[in-house]
């Protein structure tokens, strides 16, 4: 009953409208399918750290100092902002519409970084999975990682939809330059909002 539970919060968590789902919808506007899934991938990546920390106790340590979390907060905001910004400035290059884009390789990387860099993803996993952790069941550390895994799992499958129905209404831009401009235009000024959004996160309690 339990994991029935968890597994329908964590469903109707991974449907909200969110930061990671703004960041690989914008990916793919910018870029298309290949780095939408590049960056779903890139994010689940970054998510698996997460859990791992919390696993072995390091996001518990990071969230309980107030300087570990800004130095983190601070990375990853000014890492998203510099995201926005290129994917602006690229927008405005006069290059082919399949041509435009940073590539699957550096669309991962990104984000893997965007993600492990992002302390409220490690304050998620620390508020919400502890609750369907049972002492009694077995080893905690062995519970957290399992339900972080499935947790991290529902969330790519929910972006990878997304970055499916993004890269549809890429499709159709293609055919009109200065749309797919506006589109992309639009996408780094996501990015880039996403990072100042993170900047004024202030540490959980």
């Amino acid at each position: 009953m339990t994991f029935l539970l968890f597994l329908a919060a964590a469903s109707i968590i991974a449907l909200s409208p969110g930061p990671g789902i703004l960041y690989v919808a914008a990916r793919t506007l910018a870029g298309g399918r290949g780095e939408g899934l590049a960056s779903s991938l890139g994010t689940a990546v970054g998510g698996m750290v997460h859990v791992l920390a919390g696993a072995v106790g390091i996001s518990a340590l990071v969230m309980a100092s107030a300087e570990a979390f800004t130095v983190l907060k601070l990375g990853g905001a000014l890492y998203l902002v510099w995201l926005g910004i290129k994917t602006m400035c690229e927008a405005r290059a006069d290059l082919p519409a399949p041509a435009a884009g940073v590539g699957t390789a550096r669309a991962f990387r990104d984000g893997i970084a965007v993600e492990a860099l992002n302390p409220k993803t490690a304050a998620f996993f620390l508020a919400f999975l502890p609750q369907f952790v049972d002492s009694a069941a077995g080893a905690v550390w062995l519970q957290f990682l399992c339900l972080g895994i499935i947790t991290v799992i529902l969330n790519t499958a929910v972006d990878v939809a997304v970055v499916m129905l993004a890269n549809r209404a890429r499709s159709i831009a293609l055919g009109q330059p200065s749309l797919l401009r506006r589109l992309r235009t639009g996408a780094g000024v996501a990015i880039a909002s996403l990072g100042v959004t993170l900047l004024l996160a202030r540490r959980p309690a």
